[in-house]
């Protein structure tokens, strides 16, 4: 199937992966569909919402915290390093805004590298190269990363850890439990980063420059309405969901996406078009179908840390009037992992 740009009113325009645009246009306000002989694909709101209520997520299916190289991550080890990076995050929320920064370049690679060093300060190398875009290549370059960091990271000296993420690595007893922590450390610290300038890259996209009467918290809920950064949620075949509705067989794994349910017209006014000020009125926490961190009984940990450090980054671009370069006309969303517009040229206005 060609691809073919979608239209945002009030942005710019986007043209999806082939797979996703297919997606978008078969199944866009349908309830539940089959995607493979497999596979069931879950968008109305209702339905979600019971499958998601039926059984908790399994260790396989929490993306951050599922077992690294068959070694399980327990529930006190996720609430540990979460903890550590909200700490780091919170302390980082409070240093006042740069009074220079150069945000102009390539995005989301720029804001990325911007958050990682505002975040973790300028750890050693071993640690910042966990956080590195390119590691997302492959998991063996990260298993490679990780292994060899490991190995080579020495005891700290004098000087103290520059973050609390990085103190849980260096008070590791032994090499297999520093290298359990190392991975553990790129799993929450990488994902920061990464949403956070995805989500920003895609609410520049759609919408800069942005009109000053607009609050950023309602650009941020917009652009996670129409660029959903975790767009689908996962579960594995379980006898809990074809209690929730027959259609759904015992061998078949469940595909909810909120990237459906978001452009749903049941659900949204002008469902395609980029409008912040929607949000004036509509509540993101209990409105159908809007699960852009998770359903409200399993909401994504990091929510409360993507938020502050997004208006953060917003706060810059609006004030130092960043917006996309002219000659830019179409941003390409690929089938990657996160929703991110790629490769968008950010300029001063």
């Amino acid at each position: 199937m060609p691809e073919r740009p979608a239209t945002v009113r009030a942005g710019r325009p986007v043209r999806f992966a082939p797979r996703i645009d297919a997606l978008l246009a078969r199944h866009t306000g349908a309830d539940l569909f089959r995607l493979e002989p497999d596979t069931i694909g879950v968008a109305g709101p209702d339905l979600m919402d019971a499958l998601l209520r039926s059984r908790p997520a399994n260790a396989e299916e929490r993306p951050t915290f599922k077992p690294v190289r068959a070694r399980s991550v327990s529930r006190t080890d996720a609430s540990t390093y979460m903890q550590a990076v909200s700490s780091d995050v919170r302390k980082a929320l409070q240093r006042p805004l740069e009074d220079t920064v150069d945000l102009t370049g390539p995005w989301p690679q720029v804001p990325h590298a911007y958050l990682r060093d505002l975040v973790f300060g300028r750890e050693r190398l071993r640690f910042r190269v966990l956080v590195d875009r390119r590691l997302e290549l492959t998991p063996k370059l990260t298993w490679s990363a990780v292994t060899s960091g490991a190995a080579l990271l020495r005891a700290p000296g004098r000087e103290a850890p520059l973050s609390k993420l990085a103190s849980l690595v260096l008070d590791s007893a032994t090499y297999q439990d520093r290298r359990y922590a190392m991975y553990l450390y790129r799993r929450v610290a990488a994902p920061v980063c990464f949403t956070v300038a995805a989500l920003v890259t895609n609410a520049l996209w759609l919408g800069a420059p942005f009109d000053d009467a607009t609050p950023n918290r309602h650009i941020i809920h917009e652009a996670l309405r129409l660029l959903p950064v975790s767009w689908n949620i996962l579960r594995v075949a379980s006898p809990e969901f074809t209690a929730v509705d027959r259609r759904i067989g015992p061998s078949d794994d469940v595909l909810l996406l909120p990237l459906l349910s978001h452009r749903d017209p049941k659900l949204w006014d002008e469902p395609g078009a980029f409008l912040p000020e929607r949000w004036d009125g509509l509540d993101p926490d209990t409105h159908p179908g809007y699960l852009p961190f998770g359903h409200a009984n399993e909401r994504c940990w990091g929510r409360h840390m993507v938020m502050p450090l997004a208006e953060r980054l917003l706060d810059l671009v609006r004030r130092d009037g960043l917006t996309v370069g002219r000659g830019q006309t179409v941003g390409r969303v690929e089938l990657d992992g996160l929703m991110e517009v790629a490769e968008v040229r950010v300029v001063r206005g």
